[in-house]
């Protein structure tokens, strides 16, 4: 029998009983799905956002991870797939998402910004990074906010997409730009937001570091209202081997330097240096770094 230990996933502990009670629910909640189980497991544990809303998304992929350790079995997927993040395939019509406007951006403002609220702007989404962006669409872990970004002149069109979702657990220039300790950056890290995506799909000058402006503009009370924190800074990570951050600094957001290249699940440290991206910050409030490395 394989031994039981705490875990740490998702900047939370998870003490041996803990671990020991979820085996319990997976083996005595036979018949429900995963999703129900990842809900039963977050009701029990308390796991939930500030705003008292189940971790689910979360609690899945910590099952799935316990599952790979051999502590149990879950029950088959609903729907068959890959594991780990999944990407949206389903192409768009090419009148909804291919855009052959040209210029500067100053022609086509203003850019009016919408978050994805409906099934339908989610879709929209979906399907235009899977199209348009080299990463493709991957459900991002934790919380998220997701927006179009459209121009409204000479006539109204989506013109990109634009994301933020939880932070890194741990990036070394940022947690020593911010200057914390592992207690600290457990207490605080809520407060930081990662712009997971950033996608402009036509040829207009200037148009991602407008489009990213106008985002950060209602981000803060945005995020508050969906997610029940106060973000004070803003992250992002730029693949140096295809950009050079230029949209970014002209937002007036800070470089701090480079990662290691390992990735969030590269445990292992088997892939130090594989994909080293520049780490970038926008504090949202004043001294935000302060603010970050205070104690509670």
């Amino acid at each position: 029998m394989i031994p039981v230990k705490a875990q740490r996933f998702c900047g939370r502990e998870f003490s041996k009983e803990e671990v020991s009670l979820i085996q319990e629910i997976i083996q005595s909640c036979g018949g429900i799905s995963r999703t129900e189980l990842a809900n039963t497991v977050c009701e029990l544990l308390g796991w939930k956002r500030p705003a008292g809303k189940l971790k689910g998304r979360e609690c899945r992929d910590l099952l799935q991870r316990l599952e790979s350790q051999g502590l149990f079995s879950l029950p088959q997927r609903q729907s068959p797939g890959a594991t780990g993040p999944r990407r949206s395939i389903a192409p768009v019509e090419p009148t909804e998402a291919e855009s052959h406007l040209t210029g500067s951006v100053e022609a086509f403002t203003p850019l009016d910004v919408e978050w994805c609220g409906s099934r339908e702007q989610r879709a929209l989404f979906r399907d235009l990074l899977s199209r348009y962006h080299y990463l493709g669409y991957a459900m991002p872990y934790g919380a998220r906010l997701q927006y179009l970004i459209y121009v409204t002149r000479p006539c109204r069109e989506v013109v990109g997409c634009v994301q933020f979702s939880s932070p890194a657990w741990r990036m070394k220039v940022r947690d020593q730009w911010i200057g914390w300790d592992d207690a600290t950056r457990a207490a605080r890290l809520q407060h930081v937001v990662n712009n997971s995506r950033l996608l402009v799909i036509p040829r207009i000058r200037n148009l991602a570091s407008m489009a990213l402006a106008a985002v950060i503009r209602r981000l803060r009370s945005d995020w508050q209202e969906h997610y029940g924190v106060d973000p004070w800074l803003a992250e992002t990570l730029v693949d140096r081997s295809r950009f050079h951050g230029g949209c970014y600094v002209a937002a007036n957001w800070r470089r701090l330097g480079d990662t290691s290249g390992r990735g969030r699940m590269d445990r292992t440290h088997q892939r130090h240096g594989a994909r080293v991206k520049t780490v970038m910050v926008y504090p949202l409030v004043k001294n935000a770094a302060r603010l970050l490395r205070e104690k509670e």
